[in-house]
């Protein structure tokens, strides 16, 4: 299947459920192969000062497309392109997809060598927090899954989608002895823990990419409360973001159906009972009852 051979490749970069690799690059123009596993995401979005000229082709396999106001599909031997990209676009892998995608300005190790490395350091403390390598792709599921069933546009799916991934990225300037702490935390020391979503929102800002800053502000926000007694800001009801009051639902679910150091799992049943009996406390009513109408799709 495919028309590219591994060894034409000059780098590849391996991204959960994406494989992308640079073919050719000259004169600033980038020619970029990419293969989708079934039901991954992939984006293209305005940025300030970018004037390229973008081309995908299809050479095997479905994508969806999603725009704020459009749903489009393309398969096998189909293209699309923009110059330059005025909309976000959400890409979605019906099947096992294949495209090139054409640039006229360098995008491979800006976007996807800093993507890579900041999904990397997230699982990487994730694991250190006690989670399984998989913690941070189930939260994107999830959220992604009740995002979809609220038909958020596709700029809000897209910020949704980086930032469920990268909720928990400023733990890694939460020193380990407090991230691994197996007692209860001090005062002091659950001050310093309460600063990861800032640490993290300041992490993707220095990125300097407009799609990880955007997500930056929801990482901030994965901690408040819809009755406003969560942390950093004390923030209530709709001043709290619709992504990060999904991913906090995603999180809790999944913090207590998974195994931990310090307790074993939670039954299903029993975390869908928690969460609704904070529903208009904790969590967002509504996105509530979303995830618990999705809740015999979710693993």
């Amino acid at each position: 299947m495919g028309i590219i051979n591994a060894g034409e490749f000059i780098e590849t970069v391996h991204i959960k459920g994406a494989q992308v690799s640079l073919v050719s690059s000259g004169d600033g123009t980038e020619v970029i192969y990419h293969k989708l596993q079934p039901g991954t995401d992939w984006a293209i979005t305005p940025e300030e000062g970018w004037t390229a000229f973008e081309y995908l082709y299809i050479i095997s396999g479905h994508l969806r497309i999603q725009t704020e106001t459009e749903h489009l599909e393309l398969k096998k031997g189909d293209s699309f392109y923009e110059n330059p990209v005025k909309k976000h676009y959400l890409f979605h892998a019906i099947e096992l997809t294949e495209f090139i995608y054409v640039s006229s300005q360098p995008v491979f190790h800006h976007f996807s060598f800093v993507s890579k490395e900041m999904m990397e350091l997230t699982i990487s403390i994730e694991e250190k927090d006690g989670y399984t390598s998989d913690h941070c792709n189930r939260i994107k599921q999830i959220s992604m899954l009740i995002g979809k069933a609220l038909e958020l546009d596709s700029r809000h799916l897209l910020r949704l989608n980086m930032a469920s991934f990268l909720h928990d990225l400023g733990k890694v300037k939460v020193p380990l002895q407090i991230l691994q702490k197996p007692g209860k935390l001090t005062a002091e020391e659950w001050e310093i823990m309460k600063l990861h979503p800032i640490y993290g929102k300041e992490i993707l800002a220095d990125t300097g990419i407009t799609l990880l800053i955007e997500a930056g502000e929801i990482v901030a926000q994965h901690h408040e409360r819809f009755d406003g007694k969560g942390y950093p800001n004390g923030l209530s009801g709709d001043q709290i973001s619709i992504e990060a009051a999904i991913i906090a639902v995603a999180d809790s679910y999944d913090a207590m159906t998974t195994d931990r150091v310090y307790r074993k799992a939670m039954p299903k049943e029993k975390a869908l009972e928690e969460i609704n009996n904070y529903k208009g406390i904790m969590y967002h009513p509504l996105i509530v009852d979303t995830f618990i109408s999705l809740i015999d799709s979710i693993q």
